[in-house]
């Protein structure tokens, strides 16, 4: 009987103590919870995007119709199709035919639609084939007697073009100086003429009647402009 009491005793004693939790267990759970947040998609709520209207040089709100009106915001009207060729096409068709002479070798969609590779390189052999090679001579010798050297002259004259320095005869005409001048396709070769003669101090053929000492209008000024370097 003492026995039984003892047992019952120890029983009601082991109901009324405090229960205490498997760690084990719990560290299980935890960890297949872990586990299933892990595999299951994020979700956020994406926050409702509040829109400010747009406002006016008057800082009043512009309303969607007038936005929509000037082809903003989502109520804009679509721009309209585009009919017949874009205008880069036109105006380029407008160079080509005003230009029918240029030549559209630049152009790859031209070349290739008549030109091939074996065109091209029998093009290349003909012009390879024309090629001429004109190799370097010798600069000639020059003269020891050329004539008169009108620059050096031009330099050494001691006036300017249409100031008397030689003294002329009255009855040197202008009819005469016109009509010889003609005869000599350049001022420099008329120059050149009348200092064989014996000028700047004789006129023989009437090329210097004003007595500067350069005849028909030769003018020494661009020679001596190149040798100042000014």
């Amino acid at each position: 009987m003492r026995s039984v009491l003892c047992l019952t005793a120890l029983v009601a004693t082991a109901a009324c103590a405090p229960r205490v939790p498997d760690s084990g267990a719990a560290a299980v759970m935890a960890s297949q919870r872990a586990a299933q947040q892990a595999q299951a998609p994020a979700t956020f709520s994406a926050p409702s995007a509040v829109a400010a209207a747009p406002l006016g040089a008057d800082n009043q709100a512009v309303a969607s119709s007038e936005l929509a009106a000037l082809g903003i915001g989502a109520g804009a009207a679509a721009a309209p199709e585009q009919v017949g060729p874009p205008l880069s096409a036109v105006r380029v068709q407008q160079v080509a035919s005003n230009n029918a002479a240029l030549s559209d070798e630049n152009s790859f969609d031209a070349v290739a639609s008549r030109e091939t590779i074996e065109s091209d390189a029998q093009r290349r052999a003909q012009l390879a084939a024309q090629r001429q090679v004109v190799m370097p001579t010798a600069v000639p010798n020059r003269p020891a007697d050329t004539g008169p050297n009108i620059v050096e002259y031009a330099l050494s004259a001691p006036n300017r073009k249409g100031q008397e320095w030689y003294s002329r005869s009255v009855f040197a005409s202008q009819r005469t100086f016109e009509r010889n001048c003609a005869e000599y396709n350049s001022p420099d070769a008329a120059q050149r003429d009348f200092l064989a003669r014996g000028g700047p101090e004789r006129n023989a053929r009437g090329l210097d009647p004003d007595g500067d000492g350069f005849a028909c209008g030769w003018d020494p000024a661009p020679f001596r402009l190149v040798a100042t370097g000014n």
